[in-house]
C-alpha cells in the first residue's frame, strides 16, 4: 500500500438531507391508517365444520410490524403467565374434603391477609435470651426403607417395630441451646423430614412429625412460645403437603379431576392412603402430638371433622398452648372450608370459655417460676387471638361484631380480647361504634393490658375509617380525657384524630413533648413516636402547612438516635417526593428541608455502605429539582452553592447540583434570546466557574470527564468560548489518568469501551469549537489525539486506531465551506479561516498522518494469525467506509487505497457479507447522481474482487 494523498470530498448537507427524505404520500379520506395492523378474515370454523361464522385475526405479511407493546395485552408476557401458574396451583388441602378450587377462590380473596404474611412478624418480634433444649430423633436402620422382596407381614412388623423404638425413647436432650442455635436444629428437622419422605421413609417422617409436635407442649420458656409456633407448623406444613401430593399423584394417575370433586371421585388407592395416614396419627397416645398431625393432613368429611378437633381442643389445659393450636385449626379450616363459619366461631367461643384459665394458680406460679409479668403473658397470645379473630370477622356481617362485643363485657372488657376485636374487624364497622368502644376501653382493667394501646387500635381503625359526623367532636373529648389520665409516658403517642387539622395535630404534638421529654423518656419510644410522624404525612401532604405548625420541627427533636432519626427524615423527604407537585421557593419549607436533608448527608462515614449512598442521594436530589426561585437566577445559584457545601460528600448529589447549574445557565440564555446582556454574560460566567470549581472534587473519572464536556458545551452555547476552552483543556489533560478497569456495580469492567465512547462524543463538539487565536491551528484536536497516542491502551487492542478512523469525519468536516451545524453568536473555524489553503492543508496533512499510522497497524496484524487476522478484517472495512463516505475518490491514490482496504478486509472471508451487499447496493445507487459518476468505476471494481 503506496502512500496516500488525502482528499475532502465536498459536501453539500442541504440537498444530502433533502435527497435522503422519504417520499411523500398523500392519503384520500377513505384509505386506511398507514399504522394499522392488516387484518384477515377468516370464513372457516374453528371445528372445522360449515361456516357459522367468522374470526379475525392480525396477520404479519407485508411490511406491518406486530407492536411488541400491544402484542402483551393478551396475557402472554411472563408476568401474566406465571401469575397464571400460581393461580392454576393445586390447593395444599382438601383432596378429600369436596371443596374446588373454584370454590376456594370465590370464598377466600386477595382481601384476606395469609398466614405467611404475619410469620416474620412473629419471629421478629418474639425472642428470648434464655437457653432453649430440644429432642431431637435417633435415626436406626429400622427406619430405611424395605427391600422390595420384603413381603407384606414383615412389612408391617418392621413399622410397628419401629413405632415402638420410637415410644421407647430413642431420643436425646440438646440442652442449652441459643435461640439461633434452636431455630437452625428446627431446620434441620425439617430438611430431614424431606430426605426421610424423598428416601421412601415414610415411618421415620412421622416420628420427626410426632417429635416436633411435642415440642409444643413445652412452655418452659414461655417467651419464645410464639415463635416455636411458627417453626414447628413449617414443619407440619411440609408434611401436610408431602402426605398431599401423594395422595393426589394416586388420583391423577388414572384420569383428570374435575375442578370439583368430592370424595367419590377420588379412586379407592387414595383412599385407602388417606385413611392409612388417619389411622396412623390415631395411633398416637399423646393429645397436642396426635391433634396437630391430624390438622395438616387432608381432612375427610370436613363438617364433621372441624367441629370435633374444637372439641378435641378443650382437653389441653395449658391456655397458651390451647390457644394456638386453636389458631392452627382455624388456618386449616380456611384453606379448606371457608365457608363452615360455625366452627370458626365455635373456635372463639371456646377460646372466650377457656379465658379464665390464664388467672388460675399453675399459670401464675408458672409465671412467677420465669419472673414474666402479666402485661407481657397476654402480649404472647395476641397473634393467635388476631388471627383466629382474622378468620371468624372475615367478609362477616356488622352484628356479629356486636355479639363480640357483648361477649366481651360479660368477661369485664377484657382488654386483650377487645384490643383484638378492634383490629379484626372492618375499621367501618368500629368507626360507627367508636362510643361504645371508648366506653368499654374506660372500663378495662389497666393492670393487664394498658390502655394507650387500646386507644392505640381504636385510633387505627379512626384513621382508616370516619366515626357518624356528630359524633367526631364527642369522641375526641372523651378519648382525649381518659388519654390525658393514663400514667405511661407512651400513651400521648396515641395517633387518634380523625381527617386531623392544623390546630388539633399541633395540640396534641405538644402534650407528646411534654410528657416525653422529662427523663428523656421519648428514648424508650421511638417507635410509637415514628408511627405518629407517619400517620400526620399520611394526611398532610402540603408542606408549607406541616412546617408551619410550631411544634413539629420541636418534635422531630426528640428523635436523638442517629440511626431513627435518619429513618424519619427518609420517611419525610420520601412524602415530599412523591406529593410534591410543584417547584416550591417557599424559604419556611426550603429551610425545614434542608435540615432534613443534611441529617441524612451527616449520617454518611467511611462505613456507609454504597446502597445506602445511593438511597440518600436519590432523595437529596429529588429535593434540588424540586427547588425553583423563578427568574430570580441569583438565588437559584446561591441555593447550589449552599446545597454544595451542605451535602459535599455525597457524589452524585453535587452530579445533580452541576447539572442544575448549567440548566440554569441554559435557561439565562433562553430568557435572553441568545444575546445576553452584561448582567447575564457575568452570570453565566458565575455559572461556568461553579462548574469547573466543583468537578475536581468528583472522584469517578468519568462523571468528571462528562461534566467538563458537558459544561464546555454550555459555555460555548452561551459565548463564554475562553470559559469552555478551560473546560476541554481539562478534559484532554484528564484523560491520561484514565484507568483500564473501573467498578461497574460492583464489579470490575474494562473502560476501553466508556473512553471510546466519551472521545467520538468529543470530536463531534470540537467541530464548532474555534481554534485559540494564541494557540494555533487545531490546537484541541492535536492535543485529544496526542493524549491518544500516548496513552496506554491494553495489549492487542485497537481502540488507538478506532479513535484515529473516527477522527478522520471531523476533519473532513472540517475542511468544509459550510459546516454541518454550528452555535448560534460562536464563530467556528468555517468563519475564522473561510476556506484558508494553509488551514486546509494543516487538515489534509493532519488526515494523511493518521491514515498512515492504521496502515501501519493494518501491516501489523497481518504477521499475525488466527485473532489478528479478523481484526485486520474488521479495520479495514472501518476505514474503507470512512474513506468512502468523507474521501474524494477521484483521486487515483485514494481510490486505489480503497479498493486495496476492500480486498483486505474479503481477503480472509471474515467480513460480514449483508454489510458488504448492501455497500455495494449503496455505492451503485449513489453512481447514479451527477457528480458521483466516478463511482460506478469502483463499484466495478470491487465487484469483480468480490466475485474473484
Amino acid at each position: 500500500m503506496a502512500a496516500v494523498q488525502w482528499h475532502t470530498r465536498a459536501r453539500a448537507y442541504e440537498s444530502e438531507l433533502r435527497a435522503a427524505r422519504l417520499e411523500a404520500v398523500s392519503l384520500e379520506p377513505g384509505d386506511p391508517h398507514p399504522l394499522k395492523s392488516i387484518t384477515v378474515m377468516d370464513s372457516k370454523s374453528r371445528r372445522g365444520g360449515g361456516r357459522r361464522g367468522s374470526t379475525s385475526s392480525s396477520s404479519s405479511s407485508g411490511s406491518v410490524a406486530p407492536d411488541p407493546l400491544s402484542s402483551m395485552l393478551d396475557g402472554t408476557d411472563p408476568l401474566s403467565m406465571f401469575a397464571a401458574a400460581s393461580a392454576n396451583e393445586a390447593p395444599v388441602h382438601g383432596v378429600a374434603s369436596g371443596v374446588s378450587v373454584r370454590d376456594k377462590e370465590e370464598e377466600v380473596g386477595p382481601d384476606f391477609e395469609p398466614w405467611s404474611a404475619k410469620r416474620a412478624e412473629v419471629l421478629a418480634r418474639f425472642t428470648t435470651t434464655e437457653k432453649l433444649s430440644i429432642n431431637l430423633f435417633m435415626g436406626s436402620d429400622k427406619g430405611k426403607a424395605s427391600s422390595p422382596s420384603s413381603t407384606v407381614s414383615e412389612k408391617v412388623r418392621n413399622r410397628l417395630e419401629e413405632l415402638d423404638d420410637m415410644e421407647e425413647g430413642s431420643q436425646r436432650e440438646l440442652l442449652n441451646l441459643s435461640q439461633q442455635d434452636y431455630v437452625n436444629r428446627i431446620e434441620e428437622l425439617n430438611q430431614n423430614l424431606k430426605e426421610a419422605w424423598s428416601s421412601d421413609q415414610k415411618v421415620k417422617a412421622l416420628k420427626i412429625v410426632i417429635q416436633c409436635s411435642k415440642l409444643l407442649s413445652d412452655t418452659s420458656v414461655i417467651q419464645f412460645y410464639p415463635s416455636k409456633f411458627v417453626l414447628i407448623t413449617d414443619i407440619l406444613d411440609t408434611f401436610g403437603r408431602l402426605v398431599y401430593e401423594r395422595i393426589w399423584s394416586m388420583c391423577s394417575d388414572s384420569r383428570v379431576m374435575p375442578d370439583s370433586f368430592t370424595a367419590d371421585d377420588v379412586n379407592d388407592t387414595a383412599k385407602e392412603t388417606c385413611l392409612n395416614w388417619f389411622f396412623k396419627i390415631a395411633s398416637i397416645r399423646e393429645l397436642i402430638p396426635r391433634l396437630y398431625p391430624w390438622q395438616s393432613q387432608v381432612l375427610h368429611g370436613i363438617q364433621e371433622t372441624l367441629p370435633r378437633l374444637t372439641a378435641m381442643i378443650r382437653g389441653i389445659g395449658d391456655p397458651l398452648v390451647a390457644v394456638y393450636a386453636r389458631a392452627y385449626l382455624c388456618r386449616v379450616g380456611m384453606e379448606v372450608a371457608p365457608h363452615l363459619k360455625e366452627s370458626l366461631n365455635k373456635n372463639f367461643f371456646d377460646l372466650l370459655a377457656s379465658f379464665r384459665q390464664i388467672h388460675s394458680d399453675s399459670v401464675q406460679n408458672q409465671l412467677v417460676l420465669q419472673r414474666v409479668e402479666i402485661p407481657v403473658y397476654l402480649t404472647l397470645y395476641s397473634p393467635a387471638i388476631n388471627w383466629i379473630l382474622q378468620c371468624v370477622s372475615y367478609r362477616a356481617p356488622e352484628t356479629l361484631l356486636t355479639e363480640m362485643m357483648e361477649r366481651c363485657k360479660k368477661l369485664g372488657n377484657n382488654a386483650l380480647l377487645l384490643n383484638s376485636v378492634m383490629w379484626a374487624f372492618r375499621a367501618e364497622f368500629v368507626a360507627a361504634r367508636a362510643t361504645d368502644f371508648i366506653a368499654m376501653i374506660k372500663d378495662c382493667d389497666e393492670a393487664g393490658f394498658p390502655k394507650h394501646l387500646l386507644f392505640g387500635s381504636l385510633g387505627r381503625s379512626l384513621a382508616c375509617a370516619d366515626p357518624p359526623e356528630n359524633e367526631r367532636l364527642s369522641i375526641l373529648n372523651e378519648a382525649w380525657k381518659v388519654i390525658t389520665k393514663v400514667r405511661s409516658p407512651q400513651r400521648a403517642v396515641t395517633p387518634f384524630l380523625s381527617n386531623p387539622q392544623k390546630r388539633e395535630v399541633n395540640t396534641v404534638l405538644a402534650d407528646i413533648i411534654k410528657h416525653m421529654t422529662p427523663d428523656r423518656a421519648f428514648e424508650d419510644a421511638y417507635p410509637q413516636l415514628q408511627s405518629v410522624i407517619k400517620k400526620i404525612l399520611n394526611y398532610f401532604h402540603d408542606f408549607s402547612v406541616l412546617f408551619s405548625m410550631e411544634r413539629f420541627l420541636p418534635f422531630l427533636d426528640m428523635f436523638q438516635k442517629d440511626s431513627v432519626r435518619v429513618d424519619v427524615c427518609r420517611s419525610i423527604m420520601e412524602v415530599f417526593i412523591r406529593h410534591q407537585q410543584e417547584p416550591t421557593r417557599d424559604p419556611v419549607i426550603l429551610n425545614a428541608l434542608l435540615h432534613v436533608c443534611k441529617t441524612m448527608h451527616d449520617s454518611v462515614n467511611a462505613l456507609t455502605l454504597e446502597d445506602e449512598k445511593r438511597s440518600l442521594s436519590l432523595l437529596i436530589n429529588g429535593f434540588i429539582r424540586m427547588v425553583s426561585f423563578g427568574r430570580d437566577f441569583e438565588q437559584q445559584l446561591s441555593f447550589c452553592v449552599e446545597a454544595r457545601a451542605t451535602f459535599c460528600n455525597l457524589e452524585p448529589v453535587l452530579v445533580q447540583l452541576i447539572h442544575t447549574v448549567n440548566q440554569l445557565a441554559m435557561e439565562t440564555r433562553r430568557v435572553m434570546r441568545g444575546n445576553h446582556s452584561r448582567k447575564t454574560a457575568a452570570f453565566v460566567r458565575a455559572c461556568a466557574a461553579y462548574s469547573f470549581i466543583t468537578i475536581p472534587s468528583l472522584t469517578s473519572i468519568f462523571s468528571r470527564l462528562n461534566l467538563y464536556l458537558l459544561s464546555g458545551q454550555v459555555a460555548l452555547a452561551n459565548q463564554c468560548l475562553s470559559q469552555a476552552d478551560a473546560f476541554f483543556k481539562a478534559a484532554v489533560s484528564l484523560l491520561p489518568e484514565v484507568p483500564r478497569s473501573i467498578a461497574v456495580e460492583g464489579k470490575l469492567r474494562s473502560s476501553e469501551g466508556f473512553l471510546l465512547d466519551f472521545i467520538s462524543n468529543f470530536l463531534s463538539t470540537l467541530l464548532v469549537v474555534p481554534d485559540p487565536p494564541e494557540q494555533g491551528v487545531l490546537y484541541l484536536v492535536r492535543g485529544l489525539l496526542n493524549m491518544v497516542q500516548d496513552y496506554t491502551w491494553e495489549e492487542n487492542s485497537d481502540a488507538k486506531v478506532r479513535v484515529y478512523i473516527s477522527a478522520l469525519p471531523l476533519l473532513a468536516a472540517m475542511s468544509q465551506e459550510t459546516y454541518l451545524y454550528s452555535v448560534p453568536k460562536v464563530d467556528s473555524n468555517e468563519m475564522l479561516y473561510g476556506g484558508d489553503p494553509k488551514f486546509l492543508a494543516e487538515v489534509n496533512r493532519l488526515c494523511e498522518t493518521l491514515i498512515g499510522q492504521v496502515l501501519d497497524h493494518l501491516k501489523a496484524l497481518g504477521r499475525e494469525e488466527g485473532a489478528g487476522v479478523r481484526r485486520q478484517g474488521s479495520l479495514a472495512f472501518s476505514l474503507f467506509s470512512c474513506l468512502l463516505a468523507h474521501g474524494d475518490l477521484r483521486n487515483n491514490k485514494l481510490n486505489q487505497l480503497a479498493v486495496n482496504l476492500w480486498n483486505l478486509s474479503h481477503k480472509h472471508g471474515y467480513c460480514d457479507t449483508r454489510s458488504s451487499v448492501r455497500t455495494l447496493d449503496h455505492i451503485k445507487h449513489w453512481a447514479q447522481q451527477p457528480d458521483m459518476a466516478h463511482l460506478s468505476e469502483v463499484a466495478q471494481r470491487l465487484s469483480l474482487q468480490s466475485r474473484a
